[in-house]
């Protein structure tokens, strides 16, 4: 069995504290219900993608476009968290998967109907 890598460790230890300041310190009126689905992290841990599902999606851009303005907010918050010697810069970027596995399920429950 493998063993478990570092730079996983880090993306789930920053999906939890991005969720949690996004929850708790970011005070943007406009911001609707945002789910941090996943963070991905490169090897040499300097940059996360964070992947954000909306509840809407016509506040998915909007959303988006605030949470990207505000990334050096949640870095410093994020340096002020978690113990690392470099905090890996921030870019937000739509989950495409749950609109995915929805259309999955859709065409499946399609292809049971007809049969």
């Amino acid at each position: 069995m493998l063993p478990y890598k570092r730079s996983q460790r880090v993306s789930d230890l920053l999906r939890e504290e991005i969720a949690e300041i996004i929850m708790r310190k970011l005070k943007d009126p406009r911001l609707g219900f945002i789910t941090v689905t996943g963070v991905d992290i490169t090897e040499d841990l300097k940059i996360a993608k964070v992947f954000i599902s909306s509840l809407n999606e016509k506040d998915r851009e909007s959303n988006l476009s605030i949470l990207n303005s505000a990334k050096s907010f949640i870095r410093s918050e994020v340096a002020k968290r978690v113990r690392m010697r470099t905090i890996p810069s921030i870019e937000f970027r739509t989950d495409e998967s749950i609109g995915y596995g929805d259309r999955i399920e859709k065409l499946l429950r399609e292809i049971k109907e007809k049969s």
